[in-house]
Parts: C-alpha cells; structure tokens; sequence
C-alpha cells in the first residue's frame, strides 16, 4: 500500500516545482506561464511566487506585453542566493568549486590531495573550502553545503570512502559527519560519475536529454547512467563501476577482477605507458620519475600525440577503440542514444579519439539499425567531477522529488 502524505510536505513540494521551472527559465518566466508548465492553479502559483520573492531567492525582472490583458512580469533567480562546494577527490589533485544556481562557476581552487591520518585529512579539506569561500563576495550564510565526488566504491550511509584504487591512503576514511561538524554546513558523499551525471544533466549537455551515458576518462574510468530523467545511483549508490567489462584485448592484470581483458586492466596506467614506451615514446622522464607520476606521463603522451608523435598516437588510438567497445556494449543493453566523454585524461586526447569512439560505439551497438549514437565531449571541462558534487548539494536541497511527499 503506498503511503501517504500532509499539506506541509505538499506544500514543500509544490515549492520545489516552481523554483525548478524558473530554473530552467534562463531568460525568464511569467506567473501565468509558470501555472500552464506545472499545472498547478494560479493562486497556489502567486502564493508560492510571493514566498520566493520575500527569501530573495527570485526576482521580478520586467514587464512583457504579449496581446491584449495584463501584462506579464518576468521572474528570473536570483543565482547566487543559493551556492554550493563541489570538491573532487583525483588521485593526484583535489578540485574545488563554488557554483550557483545557474550553474555558474563562481570560484575554483586545486591543490595537492590531502594525505596522512583522518584528522589531518579533515583539516586540509577544510582548509581549502575555508580559503575557497573567503575567495568571493558572497555570504557563508548562501552556501547550503559542500558535495564531495570521489571515486568508488563508496559507502554512502556512513559517509565513507571503501577501497578507493589508487587512493591507497584513503581506505576507510570517513569524510561526511567530521567535515560538516568541521565547517559547521551539510556535506554529501556521492560516487564521482554519478555526481559528474547530475551536473551533465543538470547544467551541462543532458539538458533536455532523458537517457543518456556519461564516460568519464581520466585516473581510472568509469560511466553514469540517465534512464527516463532519472540519475542512476544503484542500491548502495555506486552504480557505473562498467572497468571490469570484457573487451576481448589483453592488458594487464587487474588487482581487482584478477582478469586481463577487462576495461580497467586495458586502459591501466602502468600498461599504456608500456605500450607507449614499447611504441618508441620518449617521455624526457626517469622510470622513477614516471612511476612517481603517471598521470603526468600520460598527459605528456597525450600532448606528443596531438603533436604527431606516431607512437604517442598509436596508443591513444587504441584506448578510443577499448573504450568504444566498451561503452557501445552498455549503449546496446539500455538502447541509448546519447553519450557524453569527459575527464582531465579524455581532455587531452578527445580532439585525436572523439570521432574514433564514436565509430566504434555505433558499429557495436546493436540498435544501429533503428537510430544512431550520438557521442559528444562534455561542455563542462576538467573540473566536471567538483561542478558534480556541487550539483548534487544543491539538487538535494532544491529539486522537487516526489518521495518527499511519503510519510516515514
């Protein structure tokens, strides 16, 4: 039996559906207009309306005369009323970001990933959102909290990070419940590509799109998922993990799976920058200095490959060719027809691979015959990962969703 709800919940919701249709109103829209997208009466629109205009959270911006009547006033957001930390968690680097309502990036901020026990941990992340707040003009008081994407798996319900690959130091560490008593405002935890999903539906190319995959490619790989409008998150919120499809070509051995023809064992680091060196690659770099950091091995790679290095590209034309396998199996089995690639690794390459990827996903997947795959890179650049998880804070305390209407 479903459960039930009250006025006060309804009334909360209703809310949530006015704000989100102005959201998606950039260039603004009228009370009346407002009542014929949400169907809901026009006097529960100007209640809610007024509500909204006394938090300051919209704004009547002009006056618009279409025909004859009244005219209509326009309402727009008032974008920085609302604000939200986005901090991704890269082997490597940690990315911060501030984004508004629009979807705006109001500030950024990289440094170092924080090693070294929990406490320390805690503290150099606070550090950091501290300093990235102090950044701008805005109000502490606009920030409704700090969404954290970092690489799977995670534990959601306690906040923590599992077994993170390459993130030896982060096994187990909780990171929610200290740092929201550290900064004193809520925090989330959320898979990265799932977080990276909601900001590509959210203000990126997924606008308008209800099914669609997102691939991202950078220290390790990954997918999110749209099916009918809805984010994918999986019973325990680490939906996408695909590294471990078989693609049918041999890299080397995963840690995880114990194969050799999975994505992970074939895109791996430590492979490709063999397969590099085995291509004649010159790197200007010591086996020392290359394991110490491979990501910057890989994106010197990248770099001598858009130059014409024939061995630099050789290797970047294999990866687009595993990974189009691969994403075009996951193509087939939801019927998508919509991908978009991002991620600081697929940056580098994407001019050499996106067209590549797209060949192969639509030779591999099997509903060719009835519509085509559109491939195409993410608009929202390197730091998709942070805009993510400020995403994913500010769609939890704006986005109507109709579970809020359940009693508990």
């Amino acid at each position: 039996m479903q459960r039930g709800s009250n006025l006060e919940r309804l009334g909360d919701y209703n809310q949530a559906v006015i704000l989100e249709g102005i959201r998606l109103a950039p260039e603004g829209i009228s009370r009346v207009e407002l009542a014929e997208e949400t169907k809901l009466s026009p006097q529960t629109v100007s209640n809610v309306v007024r509500r909204l205009l006394d938090d300051g959270m919209v704004r009547e911006d002009r006056t618009i005369i279409n025909g004859p009547g009244k005219p209509r006033t326009v309402l727009q957001l008032e974008n920085n009323r609302l604000l939200g930390v986005g901090i991704h968690l890269d082997p490597g680097v940690m990315t911060l970001v501030v984004v508004n309502l629009a979807g705006e990036k109001v500030a950024e901020l990289s440094r170092p990933l924080p090693s070294g026990s929990q406490n320390e941990i805690i503290r150099e992340i606070t550090d950091a959102v501290n300093v990235l707040i102090r950044s701008n003009r805005h109000k502490r008081a606009n920030y409704v909290g700090v969404g954290i994407a970092a690489p799977g798996p995670i534990d959601v319900a306690n906040g923590r990070l599992i077994n993170p690959p390459l993130l030896d130091e982060w096994k187990n560490i909780e990171l929610v419940t200290p740092l929201s008593k550290s900064l004193r405002m809520p925090v989330t935890l959320s898979k990265d590509t799932v977080a990276m999903t909601i900001a590509e539906q959210w203000i990126g190319g997924g606008q308008g799109h209800n099914n669609f995959v997102f691939a991202y490619v950078g220290s390790g790989v990954g997918v999110g998922m749209v099916i009918d409008g809805q984010v994918v998150h999986g019973v325990s919120g680490n939906a996408g993990e695909f590294g471990h499809f078989v693609v049918g070509e041999t890299g080397i051995e995963c840690k995880v799976c114990g194969r050799e023809d999975c994505v992970a064992s074939t895109l791996n680091p430590k492979y490709l920058l063999q397969q590099a060196h085995e291509a004649g690659v010159d790197f200007g770099m010591t086996e020392a200095e290359i394991e110490a950091d491979p990501s910057a091995a890989l994106g010197l790679m990248a770099t001598k490959a858009r130059d014409g290095d024939k061995g630099a590209s050789q290797v970047v034309l294999m990866v687009a060719q595993r990974l189009g396998a691969a994403i075009g199996t996951l193509v087939s089995i939801l019927d998508l027809d919509t991908v978009f690639v991002g991620g600081h690794t697929w940056n580098d390459v994407s001019e050499l691979a996106l067209d590549l990827v797209s060949d192969v996903i639509n030779r591999n997947h099997l509903g060719a015959g009835s519509h085509s795959v559109t491939v195409r890179n993410t608009a929202l650049g390197t730091s998709v990962g942070a805009m993510g998880g400020a995403c994913v804070i500010l769609d939890s305390h704006i986005s109507p969703r109709a579970s809020s209407l359940l009693l508990r």
